[in-house]
């Protein structure tokens, strides 16, 4: 996969560009030569690096340990920057300078950032942008929002990354039934924790091995992972896959960590082979099982080891789990991948230089369920994000691997696994060739890297919990984050960048895209209805109302074609859920609000969006008590929006 002339692809926060004339060709066996993206390095000394500043690169001091009267330590040597990486350091210069200020006691007035670039998005916030305006209503905007559902910004001590997801926020869906408005829609009472528990409540899955399970249609599932399924993972070596399988295949699946990964594929595979859960039978078994059963006996060993390709199949399993729609035992597994990553990243020799590929891919996987899971329930936080400024960006795969590196670790059996797989290679023993499989790709899992990074930005610096904003203070970071999410856009490659349009997409992958971007968007906007919820009043300055705009188009755009969702249901079922809840709950909300309701689509056209979400859900239902729960909401919530809304249409 090719990049056009000269495209980029650019964190949103400024942490890394990467672009086209400098990506590394590996070899293939195809005439196709895949090109990846790496991370270009730029000056910072050690002080700087600890502190999380800007280091101008001086020497033999830089600024910042000058005016500290420090020792002044480079990490490596200086790199000549381009035009991209100084236009990267210039817009991080710019966060910082915001995010670094203190921006809750500025001017009262509701001015939004005039300095932000124009975007393709028409997300500028320019001095020509009603939201630049001072407020036109007379309504105190400098008042603070209420703690309920929002934060506060709090500049953050120096050794803590604003990428992370923060330990206690009010993001996730449950949050928003504090809000007046769509508080008065719910008759129960709801504490944001009872998703949570009604998870730790949860029969453990049970599984009852079967050693005779059915190889019938192992190519089919083979393709169908790795034409749909790893996509989302990238953490599979395509070009190895086959010695893999015939290895795990002549040794007949005994215990290891190669038969435990073959399965692993092959559950997956299944998976992507048959569609949504949600169309599976609760008295049918589900897609893969079989295949997973069997990898999961092989676990217990597996976890026992400190190797990469343990941690490979953890993070294979917790993939199936959340297929599964098993949040928290995924998030088990997780938490023990996490640690044995730490542990190997701990130490520069703790990694063969054949895994570092692998582990790179694992650590990012790892990364991206986690944060996933702490967007929507209050967990432990493992401490992997620790590492993520010393991990590197995913590359690409080698063609073969000739010794796997498990045999260097000291597995001697890993060793006689492959000279067995071999010696039946070179026999009469068929080959299978229709297991030929899809090349490596990786935008997509890059792009969801950033993407990822920047939600965790938006929850840190908007949704900490027991703080307050201003609307003052919000305007120029809300225009920022914007900013970013539209760089973050201009910045995808063709083959993943999606249209801006309502139509249905036919790519997977530029839908679920386009559903994640809608989502951070919303995310970002989002104050302002809460604003509006409080003080109807407030949506009388042209500002807040324009940011209402954005915030409800948004979510629109995620719920009107509801079973777009269905696109991601091997790694997002159970997140997509959450989001369509939360997203509706928002619609309801403002279709009960005098200012927001003319900003919506007609009524009988928003009554059949919202039906369409409550169906969607549960059709969830029975895949997990948290959805059994979420669908319990919005459907109650439907029904007593309806009777509010005919009640005051009777007294006009």
């Amino acid at each position: 996969m090719t990049l056009p002339p000269e495209k980029e692809m650019v964190d949103p926060m400024g942490d890394y560009a990467v672009s086209d004339t400098s990506i590394g060709k590996k070899k293939r066996s195809n005439t196709e030569a895949a090109e990846y993206p790496r991370r270009r390095a730029t000056i910072a000394c050690q002080i700087c690096r600890l502190r999380k500043t800007r280091c101008n690169g001086a020497r033999p001091k830089c600024q910042l340990c000058s005016d500290l009267n420090a020792e002044c330590v480079y990490r490596e040597p200086g790199i000549k920057l381009d035009a991209g990486d100084k236009l990267i350091l210039d817009h991080l210069a710019r966060i910082e300078s915001l995010l670094h200020s203190n921006l809750p006691n500025q001017g009262s007035h509701l001015a939004l950032s005039a300095t932000s670039p124009a975007t393709s998005n028409d997300t500028n916030l320019g001095s020509d942008d009603p939201l630049t305006k001072t407020s036109s209503s007379g309504l105190p905007v400098h008042g603070r929002l209420s703690a309920v559902g929002l934060g506060s910004w709090v500049n953050p001590p120096a050794s803590l990354s604003i990428s992370t997801m923060p330990k206690m926020h009010t993001t996730p869906a449950l949050h928003l039934l504090q809000w007046p408005l769509i508080r008065d829609l719910v008759s129960g009472v709801y504490d944001p924790q009872h998703l949570l528990q009604l998870e730790m409540a949860r029969e453990p899955l049970r599984l009852t091995p079967n050693s005779g399970f059915d190889l019938t249609n192992a190519s089919t599932y083979a393709q169908a992972f790795f034409n749909y399924g790893n996509v989302w993972y990238a953490c599979v070596n395509p070009y190895t896959w086959n010695r893999y399988y015939q290895s795990a295949l002549a040794q007949g699946f005994q215990e290891g960590p190669m038969s435990c990964l073959v399965l692993l594929v092959l559950a997956l595979g299944s998976a992507s082979h048959s569609g949504s859960i949600s169309f599976v039978s609760p008295d049918r078994e589900p897609p893969g099982l079989p295949y997973f059963a069997a990898a999961w006996t092989f676990l217990p060993s597996v976890m026992m080891r400190n190797t990469v390709v343990a941690a490979q199949c953890m993070v294979m399993a917790s993939a199936y789990l959340f297929y599964l729609v098993r949040p928290l035992e995924a998030w088990t597994l997780l938490s023990s991948v996490s640690m044995k990553l730490q542990l190997l990243f701990g130490s520069p020799n703790r990694i063969p230089t054949q895994w570092r590929e692998l582990s790179v891919r694992v650590y990012w996987n790892t990364l991206l369920f986690e944060s996933d899971l702490l967007a929507e329930l209050d967990l432990p936080h493992s401490g992997i994000v620790n590492f993520e400024e010393l991990v590197d960006l995913p590359g690409g795969f080698e063609e073969e691997d000739e010794d796997d590196g498990e045999e260097e670790e000291g597995d001697h059996n890993e060793g006689e696994e492959r000279r067995t797989a071999r010696k039946y290679q070179g026999s009469s023993r068929p080959v299978d060739s229709q297991l030929a499989v899809r090349r490596d790709e990786l935008w997509y899992f890059l792009a969801e890297i950033a993407l990822r990074r920047l939600l965790n930005r938006v929850s840190h610096i908007i949704y900490q919990k027991d703080s307050t904003h201003t609307l003052a203070s919000l305007g120029p970071i809300v225009s920022e984050l914007d900013f970013q999410l539209s760089q973050w856009y201009d910045s995808l490659p063709r083959s993943v960048q999606f249209p801006l349009t309502q139509k249905p997409i036919s790519n997977p992958v530029q839908t679920v895209l386009r559903l994640r971007y809608n989502a951070c968007r919303t995310i970002i906007y989002r104050p302002y209805i809460l604003a509006v919820f409080e003080n109807e009043q407030a949506g009388a300055d042209p500002g807040v109302k324009e940011c209402c705009r954005r915030c409800l188009d948004a979510t629109l755009r995620q719920l009107e074609h509801i079973t777009s969702h269905r696109e991601g249901h091997l790694p997002y079922l159970w997140q997509g859920a959450l989001s369509m809840v939360s997203q509706t709950l928002l619609i309801m909300g403002a279709t009960m609000s005098p200012t927001l309701s003319i900003l919506l689509p007609p009524v009988p056209q928003m009554d059949a969006i919202i039906a369409g979400v409550v169906n969607e859900v549960e059709r969830y239902a029975h895949l997990a008590p948290s959805l059994k729960l979420s669908a319990e909401i919005i459907r109650d919530a439907e029904r007593r929006r309806q009777i509010c809304l005919r009640s005051a249409n009777m007294c006009l």
